[in-house]
């Protein structure tokens, strides 16, 4: 059976294990249903996702005059201290962003393939982990905007990782971590204007399981530019990664904007 559509990441369930779906305008993918079959892609052409175009995708979905104007593509998205919305400076679209920034975030420490910091919407929690492989997840500090929550990743950055190794983490190299005993030294690490909302109490951890059959034991990247049809056994899918028997591995969310056509 054939399926065609534009990629967006994937969208998932918390389950145990995870649940995932590749959604397309007029039809669905359950993927951990296609566990151990076969499964071919054809790259068949771009949309951004942004305008609609047919045109080459830039970056996050993007093509490159979106990416350049977009709201949604701001410096503030990956540097989250760069956020002005509280302070009512624009970058792009002050509205939008008020929408986006003045809302409650999620500064935490997540485990994928070593320690990490980052930060979250709160209405992200948890698909922020499951989109990063994390296998544990603890929430640190809810502030009420995202220049707050930029600061504290900022200052924790000097402790912590801020970045998933990818190939670790698809490898399920993962090293043991007692996060609850992390959490008794930050307070003093943290900004002083951050400190009011941090709860030495917080003591929910997230466990988080993954439906993987096998997991490889290098990895290779498919490149849908390079290689436009791929054919291979999915053995499991974790992040925003699906995986295969011959240890090639698929970011879906790198490809967003492309045009696929997918066989089951």
């Amino acid at each position: 059976m054939a399926y065609e559509g534009v990629l967006t990441k994937m969208q998932t369930e918390f389950q145990d294990p995870i649940q995932y779906y590749l959604v397309f305008e007029n039809s669905f993918l359950h993927m951990n249903q296609l566990l151990g079959k076969p499964l071919a892609i054809h790259h068949t052409g771009y949309q951004c996702l942004h305008c609609g175009k047919a045109k080459k995708i830039f970056r996050q979905g993007f093509c490159y005059d979106c990416f350049m104007q977009s709201p949604s593509a701001g410096d503030w998205i990956m540097k989250p201290e760069l956020s002005t919305a509280h302070l009512d400076i624009e970058d792009r679209d002050l509205a939008y962003e008020k929408r986006i920034q003045l809302q409650p975030h999620i500064v935490y420490l997540a485990l994928s393939s070593e320690v990490k910091v980052g930060v979250t919407r709160k209405s992200q929690v948890p698909t922020r982990w499951i989109d990063q492989g994390a296998v544990q997840a603890l929430p640190i500090v809810e502030v009420p905007n995202r220049y707050l929550a930029g600061i504290t990743e900022v200052a924790l950055k000097q402790y912590f990782a801020d970045k998933t190794n990818w190939q670790k983490m698809l490898k399920n190299e993962v090293p043991a971590a007692d996060l609850l005993l992390m959490l008794t030294t930050l307070a003093e690490k943290l900004p002083e204007e951050v400190r009011p909302y941090f709860d030495l109490n917080a003591n929910k951890i997230w466990e988080l399981h993954y439906p993987v059959l096998q997991y490889p034991s290098k990895v290779a990247s498919l490149n849908l530019d390079k290689s436009p049809f791929y054919e291979g056994k999915l053995v499991g899918v974790k992040g925003q990664y699906l995986i295969f028997e011959d240890q090639t591995v698929f970011n879906v969310r790198t490809y967003e904007g492309y045009a696929v056509k997918i066989e089951v």
